[in-house]
């Protein structure tokens, strides 16, 4: 079975949340991408998704360089409307374009663009 690598197509995952996104994949055999929902707190929700664009694992909720997440999340458990930014960043071999877009519809609930 081939290793899972990030490609960062579209929108690219920070530092930070790299390691993050490799682990999640390492513990979702069945995931080929980790949807990254960027909160205006600066804490993120992160979750793996399979080809059919169902969870490939838990939610989860994290701040960088922080022991938990901040206490609005505690609090509202990361509001939709405190969402900055959200994407999928793709494992290798990325799905082709139009399993992506269906994806990326049913789990964001937008289409992202991508540049050709």
């Amino acid at each position: 079975m081939a290793t899972k690598k990030e490609c960062d197509t579209g929108r690219n995952a920070e530092l930070g949340e790299q390691a993050m996104i490799e682990a999640i994949l390492e513990g979702s055999p069945k995931g080929i991408g980790v949807a990254v929902i960027r909160l205006d707190c600066g804490c993120r929700k992160m979750a793996a998704v399979d080809k059919a664009g169902e969870p490939a694992s838990e939610i989860i909720m994290y701040r960088d360089q922080a022991e938990s997440i901040c206490p609005r999340c505690k609090k509202d458990n990361g509001d939709f409307i405190r969402v900055t930014e959200q994407f999928i960043h793709w494992a290798r071999p990325e799905p082709d374009k139009q399993t992506k877009k269906s994806i990326e519809a049913k789990v964001l609930g937008t289409e992202e663009q991508h540049p050709n």
